[in-house]
């Protein structure tokens, strides 16, 4: 099952930082926010199929994010929980640790946004056109 965002970047875009990174749906950015890597996205966790959703809360379940902007993509890959919420109308957070609240949609992702390709980031930071693509399979 997948679910598809689209979004874009912002010239505050730093992707910095170094435990969680987050899509949203705001239409601005500070320089505060170093795990934002896209704002206006057209779509949050509250928009998802709730059969998506049910099977992001299995434990076993392999959920994998790409972002795509400007030519290049970047995937990174966590897991389910039993209780992720998945019903922020505002944003969506991947976590390296396994804290959950309502904007979390994976857990223990292999690295947070400091790990993202700096090419890609340079090229959100120009404010390109954004894709997001979350699979879940379980």
């Amino acid at each position: 099952m997948k679910e598809v965002i689209h979004a874009c970047g912002h010239e505050n875009v730093t992707a910095e930082h170094a435990s969680t990174f987050e899509i949203t749906t705001d239409d601005f950015l500070t320089p505060a926010g170093d795990c934002i890597l896209a704002i206006e996205a057209d779509r949050a966790p509250a928009d998802f199929d709730p059969e998506f959703v049910e099977a992001c809360r299995n434990e076993d379940a392999t959920i994998t994010m790409t972002i795509e902007a400007d030519g290049r993509e970047e995937t990174v890959t966590g897991h389910g929980h039993p209780d992720l919420e998945l019903d922020s109308d505002r944003s969506m957070v991947g976590r390296t640790s396994d804290y959950v609240d309502e904007r979390t949609f994976v857990l223990g992702c292999e690295f947070a946004a400091e790990g993202f390709d700096r090419e890609l980031i340079s090229a959100l930071a120009e404010g390109a056109d954004v894709t997001v693509t979350v699979t879940v399979d379980s």
